[in-house]
């Protein structure tokens, strides 16, 4: 039988110790602050040094992780404020419209000669490899709203649910919004113990509509695209 989810919120606590240890638990840099957020949560899980990792997590504010598990969190060194955790076992439809929100390392196989599996590479990097460099800067923009939303679609298309356009109505006037926006993109150097791993990290907002409901709630459970050890892949919903 497949455990239970458990949706959470946790704050890094403002007082002593977790205060005093602020800056190494949460560096600046982005690409440190993946690793350290990395080692910071799985604090709330490591319960044994065989366990493998069945959380996904999500920093949304300086601080604040959400966490999606399965296993109630247990914070054993004192380091967090968690909210009581909430089983999540949402009851959609099809035809279910939900806003949602998600943070993703978005990625494509490129082929390897001589290897039967390509390597995963991030989806705007491969779609600018050939530009020549004067260019690039232009042609990186473009393909960062283009590559994401066509990869967002691939996984909609076999996770369960569609992106669909929503309006806007302010007054008399209706405005359409897009299905989908891709609020940022930036590549990350992340620190993990071992030689440092480069990814790609794409956020994007926007509406779905829910074709398949068990489909879709099972991925929301093992998450979306690679770096989910590194606070990708967690989809944040409510209903539109």
């Amino acid at each position: 039988m497949t455990p239970p989810l458990w949706l959470t919120r946790a704050r890094v606590r403002q007082h002593a110790p977790a205060a005093a240890l602020r800056a190494l638990l949460l560096p600046e840099d982005h690409g440190r602050r993946a690793g350290a957020g990395h080692r910071l949560v799985w604090t709330l899980f490591a319960d044994s040094p065989d366990r493998e990792r069945d959380f996904l997590w999500r920093e949304t504010e300086a601080g604040t992780f959400y966490l999606l598990s399965r296993r109630e969190p247990h914070d054993a060194h004192g380091l967090f404020e968690l909210d009581p955790p909430k089983r999540f076992a949402p009851q959609l439809s099809n035809g279910d419209r939900l806003v949602f929100s998600l943070r993703a390392n978005a990625t494509v196989a490129k082929k390897v000669p001589g290897q039967a599996r390509g390597k995963p590479c991030d989806v705007v990097m491969a779609a600018i490899r050939e530009v020549p460099s004067d260019a690039r800067a232009a042609a990186r923009a473009a393909a960062i709203e283009r590559e994401g939303r066509q990869w967002l679609e691939a996984q909609g298309a076999r996770c369960g649910f569609a992106l669909v356009p929503t309006q806007d109505v302010d007054g008399d006037a209706v405005a359409a919004r897009p299905a989908v926006r891709v609020t940022g993109y930036r590549t990350l150097r992340v620190d993990h113990g071992g030689p440092d791993a480069r990814i790609g990290v794409l956020d994007f907002e926007g509406t779905l509509e829910v074709c398949d409901p068990a489909c879709f709630v099972a991925a929301l459970g093992q998450g979306f695209g690679r770096a989910k050890a590194f606070g990708c892949g967690l989809m944040l919903v409510r209903r539109a």
